[in-house]
This record gives C-alpha cells, structure tokens and sequence, in this order.
C-alpha cells in the first residue's frame, strides 16, 4: 500500500511563521503582481499566460527581481534565467546547451562516478545519519565541474563550489545570511582559469571575461548543482520515507520506466521550482472582460499548479504514472517548452536515475522526518549498508530523527522569519536590479519591449 505523501503538522509554530514569512515576500510584488493559478483563473490560464509571447520579462520592472539579484549575486545580471530576451541571451542559452551535451551513457556514467566517489568515504559496516543535500552536493559540484572544465575536479576546487552553492540555497531558503566573501573566492578560482584560457568552451563573444566568469559560476556552479542536490535529496527521501517503492527500484534497478515514474510522482508532489515570476512586454488577456497590462508581474505558482488535475492528490504512487501522460495533467517539472523551460530537462532524468541506482546499489534508506517541497531541514536519513542487519539499533535512531526534526522545525522557521525579513529589507536597499536597468537609456535597455521575444 502506497502511503500519503504528506504529514499533518505536529507543531502549530512553524505554519505560522512560515505564514507571516509569505506575507513579507509578497509585499516584495508590489500591487501589480498577479500569482497563476488561482480561484478566479486556473490550469488553463496558467499555461496559456506562461506560453504566451509577451509574457517574457524576465528581471526588469519587478520588485522580486532584486530580491532574486540579492540572492543569486554576483553576476544576477549574466545568469542565463535572468537574461532578457534578445542576441546576448540567444547566445549565452547555445553555449550552456553546448556545454551540457553529450551522450546518455556518458553523462550517466560521469554521475555514477561522482555520487560513488562521496559514498566511498562512508562506513560500511553501520549505519549512517546525514542530511541527504549534503551529502550529494560534493559529488554534483564535481559532476558539473567536469562538465565546464572537461577534468577530474580537484578537491580544493569541491570545496570551493559547495561552500558557494550551499551558501546560495541557504541564503534563498532563509536558513541563513548570504556570506558574499564565501561566493568571491569561487569567483577569483573562475576569473583566473577563464583569463589563462583554460575553459574548454566557446564562451559567450559578448560578455566580458568577467561576464563570462559569472556565467558560469551561476549558471553551472550555482544553479545546477543546487538543484541536482536538491532533486537528489527529494528523490531519495520520498524512497526512504517509501520502503515498498524503494524495495521495487532496488530490486530492478535497470528499469528505467518504473524510476522514471518515481522520478515524475517525486517532481509532481515536489516541485524544484515554488515561484517563477514573468514581467508582461505587452497586454495578455485573462478572460473576455479581464485583460493584464503591459508591465505585469506574473507569479507562475508551481506548487498550484501542481496541486490539481489528479486523483488522490495527496498519495505518493508512481503507479498512476502508467495511464497518465505529462501532457494531459499539470505536471511541468522543467517548465514549459515555449518560456524556457530548464536546459538541463533532457540531461536531468538521465543523471538523477543514475545517482539513485547507485545510492541504492550501496544502501537501505529509511527516514521519519516530514518531507515538503522546500525540504529546509536538507532531508535528514538513514544509510543502512546493504549487507548489515539493523536490528534493535534502528528504533531508536527512526524516533531519535522523528523527535529532532520536530524540534528544528519550531528554530528553524524562527530563524526563517527573521533573517528572511532582513534580506527582504537589505535587498530593497541595494536594489540591483533596478539599479542596473536604470543605467541604460530607454532605447538601448536589454528589456525584450516586443511581443515577439520570449526566448
């Protein structure tokens, strides 16, 4: 029997902090902000506003866009999700594809190697206790480096990369300040390599070298190997917190169709993405009488949208993926084909399946703790090896994680509140973005102006 995916929460603190937390973030809009779905418009207005041409303004004109720039710096302003439509972004969007490619086996096998590599370094004669996103992030950030650089990544190098990418998705999970100084030092490592020659790429002709040096911090070194870490560690808790589906995987670990569909129902009940906000370039119509002017800001709600269209909404079953089809339900874990969508949405599937089965190869997973879409708590388990019999030891450990993962929950949406509101209130007074678009004069700003340009 398939289990409900979610928990009703044990401690009422964390709901209302997390609440208050979204009302502050919402200010961040201003009033013209319009969040997709909701109880006026639905499914259908949701994908024909996110695929509608003029719903292609990516930073400029938003108040969350310098919330995003705070987070995401340095270089917000070259990361190729925050590109404007237009030639600059046209070629920026080539290389990373150029960069990505390469055959299935490969770009598995290079994974394999990765996620084996930090499993090396674990006991194999007891049990385990470690935050899931951790542990993967070390073997993504080599992953990738060996995408951008075409070598074996040193281990100084690793280092460099995590601390920059964990300091990055902790920053925007307001589980702790932003340390700019941690990010610099990846960026001086970049800067240097970059400048002697030694990217193996045809790196974008119109940026600068430091342009080109934030390009691929963000783009490959910030953004990639954070959500390869944080779609690992949703993929593995949801088996850990799963046993029957977990058994199913590990016992026909080469098929790919069954994993494919763990993959999917994980994705579906945990989207990467909570918002995606959209600045309109022109007048969108929501119905016959309601029309969204020029120079909205459009919150594309994933979990929302995600949160109709099934049976049993709630129950974790890949099963269900076997009469369904992504194209008849709302299910867009990579977005959508005509704004964007992830360009890593072929290479994705490909690595995650290949990190599990290794993962799986190894070790029993098990896990008490909730599971929620941001999974600010990094996804706490247990790693059983395969060959050890628990026995009384494990009890124990499962309430031990149950209990210390309530008690986190009620510091750590505390802690959310209050660092969340200081870098709401410390990026409004930087303002990056808007300080950016203001240095161009009105005819040669990088804003795609025209319906036409959605990238």
């Amino acid at each position: 029997m398939v289990s409900g995916a979610r928990e009703a929460d044990t401690w009422w603190l964390p709901r209302a902090v997390v609440a208050l937390r979204m009302r502050i973030f919402e200010k961040v809009n201003g009033d013209r902000a319009l969040t997709l779905p909701n109880a006026m418009w639905g499914r259908e207005v949701f994908e024909r506003v996110y695929a509608h041409p003029a719903a292609g303004g990516r930073s400029a004109g938003a108040g969350l866009s310098d919330l995003f720039w705070y987070w995401l710096s340095p270089g917000p302003e070259v990361h190729q999700e925050h590109l404007e439509a237009g030639p600059r972004y046209d070629e920026v969007a080539a290389t990373t594809r150029r960069i990505l490619a390469g055959s299935s086996a490969g770009l598995a096998a290079a994974a394999t190697r990765a996620v084996a590599g930090v499993l090396d370094a674990l006991p194999a004669d007891r049990i385990s206790l470690v935050r899931l996103r951790d542990l993967v992030m070390p073997a993504w950030a080599e992953f990738c480096y060996g995408l951008v650089f075409r070598e074996p990544c040193p281990p100084h190098v690793r280092r460099l990369i995590v601390a920059h990418a964990r300091d990055v998705i902790d920053a925007l999970k307001c589980t702790s300040l932003r340390h700019p100084r941690r990010r610099a030092r990846l960026t001086a490592y970049l800067r240097e390599r970059v400048t002697a020659g030694d990217v193996p790429h045809r790196l974008p002709a119109s940026l600068s070298v430091q342009e080109q040096v934030f390009y691929l911090q963000g783009t490959f070194f910030n953004t990639a190997v954070v959500q390869l870490s944080e779609a690992t560690a949703h993929l593995l808790l949801a088996l850990a917190r799963h046993p029957e589906v977990q058994r199913r995987v590990a016992q026909h670990p080469d098929d790919d169709r069954y994993l494919s569909h763990v993959l999917d129902e994980t994705m579906r009940l945990y989207p990467l993405f909570g918002i995606a906000h959209r600045i309109t370039t022109d007048d969108i119509p929501l119905d016959e009488t309601t029309t969204l002017p020029a120079g909205s800001v459009v919150c594309f709600s994933y979990p929302d949208y995600h949160a109709g269209g099934y049976e049993r909404l709630e129950v974790f079953d890949p099963d269900r993926w076997e009469s369904l089809s992504a194209r008849d339900v709302p299910h867009i874990p990579f977005g959508v084909a005509a704004n964007r969508p992830c360009p890593a949405w072929r290479l994705s599937p490909l690595v995650l399946r290949a990190a599990v089965r290794e993962v799986l190869r190894r070790f029993r997973l098990d896990s008490t703790v909730s599971h929620t879409r941001s999974i600010p708590h990094r996804a706490p388990c247990l790693l059983i090896p395969r060959r050890l019999e628990p026995g009384a030891r494990l009890a124990p450990l499962r309430t031990f994680l149950r209990v210390r993962d309530g008690v986190e929950d009620v510091t750590r949406g505390v802690r959310q509140l209050v660092l969340g509101t200081v870098m709401v209130l410390h990026a409004r007074r930087q303002r990056l973005a808007t300080r950016y678009f203001a240095q161009f004069p009105p005819d040669r700003c990088p804003v795609a102006h025209t319906a036409g340009g959605h990238g």
